[in-house]
């Protein structure tokens, strides 16, 4: 695990950051969670927000004045900053009751300098800063370099992994075709070309993978792609491996990094359409079109749809990854009710096992996530990622929250279970129970086309609201294929989403419960929407959620008279399909654990 910056090298480091502000002539500078890219995972070069203030969630933005500092963070990690930032520096603030926008016109007086780095912030972002900034009448400063870096003074490099091509086998469709495919999106808008700034995007795109981040297979590198389907890709050259240049073909065209600027101003000489997402590309790269004369057409990332409806070979390859991953994690099941039976079983060890069982599959490239391995209270902590100062022994009549995922050549899987540790309380069984009635209403609804994932999260919830209970994050997410393990533009949350689930589309299905300074509860599956179809009696096609994971759901945590007929059904019939499944590839000791634990109820 991580060393985290003691609380000393952070007040010298936030010291450094204000001289050099000082120097500038800015009375304070924003510091957000990202890179050029807007990725959810960083590069160690670009973990800025993490070296300033220790704070290592996925998501979060600091805001540095002179005088005062606030960091700003949504609901996985309001417990989560206060343990990692010196709050007597850095005021930690929830993002729903406080904007990053409305804490800049409150603290920022008239004729003030706000900096800003144009690669980490996208057009949209930097829109909302200045109206706040004009609030205050102060000043939004776009820096050319950026603070931070002048005194970070042992910042890693920039990462420098080999970019290789990823098999059609996997793929199942060719880049010449998915390039053909986007190019003619490209014109309809009409654009004459778009600028790609999403790794995931280009990777997809062109069928490539990299390694420049951790737990996500990203190429780190930009691209322009015409609607005649040409494609020019801005990227170190280190990291062309061998035969990926014969790989992409002759409608590629490979470029430095340094040329991106200037392929920007051949775009605006020529006064061409450009097709950019403003929520997503830097401003840098909007900014420097735009002077150069080029007119933006705003609109989505035109990879991202097609991307998140999964073709035929890649739905089949993330169904061989779960079976393989629902293996590894039952063989560490197994393990587990014996370990921490006998005592002695600590957060760190138990996650470093599991990892072992995955490794063992000998399919492995990485895990596609920190894993959160969080142990009684700690379980209360969303995002948790357990260190050697927070790490907690698994006592009996704890919970023991496990969140994991893999990356394999094949598929991405991200799997919570909830277990108990000795024997469940009655309230541990009650919040478990209306955990799991909300994720068997998800994963057995039915519904038309035009339905989004805002339309069903009240289904994940219905049971904790009976009870007043809630939990303050989104209930699913999409999944990418060998790709990033958070994925858009679908999700199931309440905040709305104009997009509508669509066949082929993979996304979580996890409420949870969380109740402070006890446990955490979440139940986790991902699923795929299925193709529409008829329903004996009906009048129109319906799609559904068919569960890809493959892992029990802890029984002892059941309160059976909390369910209904149906949802045993339900549980039942997923732990038959999963002791079937998996029974073959698991061992003797394995095989007799999973007949009593997917027992029926």
């Amino acid at each position: 695990m991580d060393t985290a910056p003691t609380l000393t090298e952070l007040g010298y480091r936030l010291a450094s950051l204000r001289a050099e502000l000082t120097q500038r002539g800015l009375a304070g500078f924003m510091v957000p969670r990202a890179d050029a890219h807007q990725g959810e995972y960083v590069p160690p070069h670009d973990a800025r927000l993490a070296w300033l203030t220790g704070f290592t969630g996925s998501a979060g933005t600091a805001i540095i004045l002179q005088e005062k500092a606030a960091i700003f963070v949504d609901g996985r990690y309001t417990l989560q900053v206060r343990d990692e930032v010196d709050t007597g520096l850095i005021t930690p603030l929830p993002v729903m009751e406080q904007s990053p926008e409305g804490w800049i016109a409150q603290h920022l007086s008239r004729g003030d300098r706000l900096g800003y780095d144009p690669w980490l912030h996208t057009p949209d972002g930097v829109s909302r800063l200045q109206s706040a900034c004009d609030r205050a009448g102060a000043v939004l400063e776009a820096c050319t370099d950026n603070p931070i870096d002048c005194v970070w003074a042992d910042q890693p490099p920039p990462p420098k992994a080999a970019i290789t091509s990823y098999p059609l086998e996997y793929a199942g469709e060719e880049s010449a075709s998915k390039r053909a495919r986007i190019a003619v999106l490209v014109a309809k808008t009409p654009a004459d070309a778009t600028v790609l700034s999403m790794p995931d995007s280009i990777a997809w795109l062109l069928n490539i993978r990299g390694g420049d981040v951790s737990h996500s297979p990203l190429p780190l590198s930009f691209a322009i792609l015409y609607a005649d389907g040409r494609c020019e890709l801005f990227l170190d050259p280190d990291k062309i491996s061998e035969g990926l240049t014969a790989h992409l073909g002759d409608q590629v065209t490979l470029h430095n990094p340094d040329r991106l600027g200037p392929a920007l101003d051949a775009l605006g000489k020529k006064a061409q359409r450009v097709l950019l997402d403003t929520s997503t590309a830097a401003a840098w790269i909007f900014s420097r079109l735009t002077t150069a004369g080029a007119k933006i057409i705003s609109g989505a990332d035109p990879c991202v749809l097609p991307k998140a409806r999964k073709n035929p070979f890649e739905v089949s390859g993330m169904q061989k990854a779960h079976i393989r991953d629902g293996a590894a994690l039952c063989n560490f099941l197994a393990w587990l009710d014996q370990a921490a039976a006998c005592g002695g079983l600590d957060e760190i060890t138990a996650s470093d096992k599991l990892e072992s069982f995955r490794r063992a599959t000998g399919c492995l490239r990485d895990l596609s996530f920190p894993t959160i391995s969080g142990a009684g209270p700690n379980g209360a902590i969303v995002h948790y990622r357990a260190n050697a100062k927070s790490n907690r022994m698994l006592e009996q009549g704890n919970l023991y929250l496990l969140d994991s995922g893999a990356q394999y050549l094949d598929g991405t899987t991200d799997v919570t279970r909830t277990i108990a540790i000795g024997t469940p309380t009655a309230e541990q069984q009650d919040r478990f129970t209306r955990v799991l009635k909300g994720h068997i209403g998800l994963a057995t609804i039915k519904f038309p086309k035009g339905v989004t994932g805002a339309h069903l999260d009240v289904l994940a919830r219905a049971a904790l609201w009976k009870a007043g209970l809630d939990y303050d994050h989104g209930t699913g997410h999409g999944v990418g294929c060998y790709l990033g393990v958070h994925e858009g533009p679908q999700s199931i949350s309440r905040r709305p989403n104009s997009v509508t689930l669509e066949p082929g589309m993979i996304v979580s299905n996890e409420p949870g419960y969380y109740k402070q300074g006890f446990f955490g509860i979440r139940i986790e599956n991902l699923v795929l929407v299925t193709e529409p179809k008829m329903i004996a009696g009906g009048e129109r096609e319906m799609m559904g959620f068919e569960s890809l994971t493959l892992a029990p759901i802890d029984v002892r945590l059941v309160a059976r008279e909390l369910l209904n007929d149906e949802e045993a059904e339900w549980l039942n019939a997923y732990h038959a399909t999963v002791r079937e499944t998996l029974t073959p590839l698991v061992d003797a000791q394995t095989t007799a654990w999973l007949a009593n634990a997917t027992r029926e109820i």
